[in-house]
């Protein structure tokens, strides 16, 4: 049902410092660093097929949110409705249409479905700060 973990959305107060401690500190690679709508997000990379970590200046809380690829969206909020789990509303991400998963604990889940692959070649090697 779930195809890969693709990314980590942070919650960051300030995405440019603790983008660069990784980079400086754990030998990150620095993906891209946009400022836009009001926000700033950095995306790196800690290692070879592991997943992205975004620091996102505008995420509410303080715990992570894992964002899961699935093929269809619209039929894995289906099975997981199904399930008992709690889906959210749609919303979008630079890569496509994305659902939030409410789970126990305050623990933070998404799915999302691939639809703009070429988003990921276009945002990376942008440096807004």
């Amino acid at each position: 049902m779930l195809v890969s973990l693709d990314f980590v959305y942070m919650p960051s107060a300030d995405p440019a410092a603790e983008s660069r401690h990784f980079c400086e500190a754990l030998g990150a690679e620095l993906v891209f660093a946009i400022e836009a709508f009001g926000t700033r997000v950095a995306m790196i990379r800690l290692g070879e097929g592991s997943p992205a970590l975004l620091f996102a200046g505008h995420l509410e809380g303080e715990r992570p949110i894992l964002v899961y690829r699935v093929t269809d969206l619209d039929d894995t909020a289906a099975k997981l409705l199904g399930q008992g789990c709690k889906v959210g509303d749609a919303f979008g991400i630079p890569h496509g249409p994305c659902r939030e998963i409410t789970a126990p604990g305050g623990h933070r889940l998404a799915i999302y479905q691939l639809t703009r692959p070429e988003v990921a070649e276009h945002l990376a090697g942008r440096r807004d700060f």
